[in-house]
C-alpha cells in the first residue's frame, strides 16, 4: 500500500484542466500573496478508523481555507463530499467549491470569490 504523500504526488501528476489553470493563479503567493498548497493531505483523527485523510485540491493554511475544483466525478459523490465539508467545517475549515467549467470559463469570478474570503 502506498503511503498518502505518494497519494498526493500522484494526484498533483494527475490535475485536471481546471486545476491546472487554477494552480498557475494560486501558487507562489500570486494571489493576495497567501501561500496555498495542492493537493495537501489533511488529517482527522478518528477514534473508530484510526487516522483519516482528506486531500483537498488547494489549502491555504493562513486562512484555513480549502478550494475544491468539482468536475462531473462530484455529482456521483454527494454524499461523501457532504460528510467531508462537515468534518473539515468541525475543524474550522472553510470550503470554497468551483465547477471546473467555470474555472475554466470565468477564471476572474473564482478567483474575486477566492480574493473576496481571503
Amino acid at each position: 500500500m502506498s503511503s498518502i504523500i505518494d497519494l498526493c504526488r500522484l494526484l498533483r501528476q494527475q490535475e485536471t484542466p481546471a486545476e491546472k489553470l487554477l494552480w498557475q493563479h494560486l501558487r507562489n503567493r500570486n494571489l493576495n500573496n497567501k501561500k496555498f498548497l495542492r493537493q495537501f493531505a489533511i488529517c482527522v483523527q478518528s477514534s473508530i478508523r484510526g487516522n483519516i485523510y482528506y486531500i483537498p485540491d488547494f489549502y491555504c493554511a493562513e486562512h484555513k481555507l480549502v478550494i475544491e475544483a468539482d468536475g462531473p466525478i462530484h455529482l456521483l459523490k454527494k454524499d461523501y463530499d457532504q460528510n467531508r465539508n462537515e468534518v473539515l467545517a468541525a475543524m474550522g475549515l472553510k470550503i470554497l467549491r468551483f465547477k471546473n467549467e467555470d474555472i475554466l470559463n470565468d477564471t476572474a469570478s473564482v478567483l474575486n470569490g477566492i480574493a473576496k474570503y481571503l
